[in-house]
């Protein structure tokens, strides 16, 4: 019994769209707190609590369904997608807690697989699991709710971008493309692979460059992580009412295959989701059908979108293509335009 088998969708092309989503969200009625730094009110990757003048908790929760058949390969993914919102708020991960659905019927040591996999990036990232929450389910699913520790002068949300700054993205494109299309029996083992490498590398590497560095705290105004909303829609909330971005599609670092496979119409279900959500405010009238299912693409475990201080753009990407070298300048913030998203 393998996992996929198991699994109507897998990923982060599992998460329900981001405006059925933000429409529930708008209804609830929450407590306010002044030391809340962070929620819900916005839509940024993880909530901040301020516990005094240098301390914030920083905390996030992400789990899913396997998009891969190795269970070992699966945790690492899950571990490692639930760790970047840390990073992308600009925190230091403490600890971790497991979350666990798993069907009764299969195979335990598949479970301690996927477990395994998961400890192992927890390691990696130099943090702890401890402890966690599990249940049966029909379908196997596996996350983590992680908590961190954060400056609350230096928190870095997704919509704080200024005019004139420059996007760097830090991992390749295509991650929902190519497994669609493995699923489907047309990648290559080569072309798997480097999807899977890419989702399993933790961001830890490119956002210390830039967490930790005097020289670029004050130059790095926002962050994300592009998941399973792909870039098209992350790029939308990180424009947010004052500006629009201005992506370079030539310059899009993208996995060998993808955009073959977009022309074959290897589309995603979350993809088209996307595509509906953004479709009022993006501007493709530019680019090629195939370039268009790269924007829309779900990623799981995909890289950072970082906007930076012109100055410091170039200086910073190359430090971060030092262990990350897929990433790359993919264009520029300016004030708002007609569409929040112009792809040219």
């Amino acid at each position: 019994m393998d996992l996929l088998s198991n699994c109507t969708s897998g990923g982060c092309g599992a998460k329900i769209g981001p405006g059925d989503l933000g429409d529930m969200l708008s209804k609830l009625r929450c407590k306010n707190d002044p030391r809340l730094l962070v929620g819900f009110g916005g839509r940024d990757d993880g909530a901040v609590y301020q516990i005094d003048e240098r301390k914030a908790l920083v905390s996030t929760v992400d789990f899913f369904s396997p998009m891969v058949n190795d269970p070992y390969l699966f945790g690492k993914i899950a571990a490692a997608n639930a760790l970047s919102d840390i990073y992308a708020m600009g925190g230091k991960p403490l600890f971790a807690l497991n979350l666990i659905c798993f069907p009764e019927k299969m195979d335990k040591k598949i479970l301690e697989e996927i477990l395994a996999g998961g400890a192992e990036k927890t390691m990696e990232a130099d943090t702890v699991i401890a402890g966690g929450h599990s249940i049966y389910d029909h379908e196997p699913k596996y996350g983590m709710a992680v908590t961190g520790l954060v400056d609350p002068h230096n928190v870095l949300r997704n919509d704080s971008c200024k005019a004139q700054d420059v996007l760097i993205l830090t991992k390749a494109l295509g991650v929902g493309l190519v497994m669609a299309a493995e699923r489907g029996g047309e990648a290559s083992r080569g072309q798997v692979k480097a999807a899977a490498d890419s989702m399993e590398r933790l961001n830890r590497y490119a956002a210390e460059k830039f967490i930790y560095s005097e020289r670029y705290q004050r130059a790095v105004h926002a962050c994300t992580d592009v998941t399973g909303f792909g870039l098209a829609v992350h790029a939308s909330e990180m424009a947010g009412k004052d500006h629009s971005i201005v992506i370079d599609s030539s310059s899009l670092p993208i996995l060998e295959g993808a955009l073959d496979f977009a022309e074959k119409y290897f589309a995603t279900a979350a993809g088209q989701r996307n595509r509906n959500y953004i479709a009022e405010s993006i501007d493709i009238s530019c680019v090629t059908q195939a370039m268009e299912e790269i924007v829309f693409d779900p990623q799981t475990s995909g890289g950072l979108l970082i906007a930076v201080e012109a100055e410091f753009a170039q200086r910073l990407c190359d430090e971060i293509k030092e262990d990350d070298p897929s990433a790359a300048i993919i264009g520029e913030v300016i004030k708002r335009e007609d569409k929040a998203v112009i792809i040219l």
